[in-house]
């Protein structure tokens, strides 16, 4: 199905959003992807900050823009310094939140000061990834859409657990609609996943309850990690960033993980070489990581 007809519906019903402004991809990559190949024309400007979602600058590359980044916090990202960061043929600004790999996340108030410093010929991707997982702060960004220049994407590959089957999403303003669909695949999710994933918005009360389960067991997690010593940022993912205080560090720490089978991702490629995202798991995939990380820091004291 070309239009993902029963998906949009049952995701219109869930968010109550107007279905005509959903558009479903190939995950929310092809999404990205193509947002950025129809409004980054050759050379302009796509803005992201510093530590964002490498895919974003894949993505101008493919669309052959130019890639600029504003620099963050210890908190995460500075609407300042992107407001700063802008330049006159910036055409495209994207923003993960909650963000990845870092786990922080921008408050709805900071996020409306960040679209109104926009031009109005700015457009404003929000990546929302991991959004379900802060919804019961209340503060979602969907309504932001009205105004014509924003975009907000979602995917199943997080709180829903379909990364395989590769279903992305987004309330899109009905005229940027129209053009991102001209770069689209007309026949980019399979009927399998499309099924799949409308089951799976029926069941919003099993996503939810697994997002706060697995919300308790990170930040069980994350405090045993800072009680060892370990600087961890507050995340609103289903991860926990865990910042060294060298690239030599973390790539040492990483290798002491690996050697009893726990495998964290490096994020270098994200302009964090200090830093290891570990993801939450079972309760004993958790205790035997933080165990490991226990035993490193106690090695280093001593």
């Amino acid at each position: 199905d070309p239009d993902w007809c029963d998906l949009r519906s049952n995701l219109s019903a869930l968010h109550r959003i107007p279905a005509e402004q959903i558009l479903c991809g190939n995950g929310s990559m092809e999404l990205i992807a193509c947002l950025t190949l129809a409004f980054a024309a050759e050379g302009a400007g796509v803005l992201a900050p510093a530590h964002a979602y490498p895919f974003f600058k894949t993505a101008a590359r493919v669309a052959r823009a130019r890639f600029d980044t504003a620099p963050e916090t210890t908190a995460g990202v500075s609407v300042d310094a992107m407001l700063d960061a802008l330049r006159p043929d910036t055409r495209l600004v994207f923003i993960a939140n909650p963000g990845n790999p870092t786990g922080t996340r921008i408050p709805r108030d900071e996020l409306l000061r960040l679209r109104n410093g926009l031009p109005d010929h700015v457009l404003l991707v929000i990546d929302e990834a991991y959004g379900e997982f802060a919804d019961h702060l209340g503060e979602q960004m969907f309504d932001l859409v009205g105004r014509g220049d924003t975009v907000i994407l979602r995917t199943f590959s997080k709180a829903y657990g379909l990364a395989g089957l590769r279903i992305g999403w987004g309330r899109v303003p009905s005229a940027i609609g129209a053009e991102i669909r001209k770069v689209m695949n007309p026949n980019n999710i399979s009927a399998a996943a499309q099924a799949a994933a409308a089951a799976a918005v029926c069941d919003a009360d099993y996503m939810q309850e697994t997002c706060m389960m697995t919300a308790q067991s990170r930040d069980g997690f994350i405090t045993r990690l800072r009680d060892a010593g370990f600087m961890v940022p507050e995340s609103f993912t289903n991860f926990a960033l865990v910042r060294f205080d060298s690239a030599e560090t973390a790539h040492a720490v990483d290798a002491w993980l690996r050697s009893d089978g726990v495998v964290a991702r490096p994020q270098g490629g994200a302009g964090l070489p200090d830093c290891l995202r570990i993801t939450v798991g079972t309760a004993d995939e958790l205790d035997r990581a933080a165990g490991l990380m226990e035993r490193w820091a106690q090695r280093e004291v001593t």
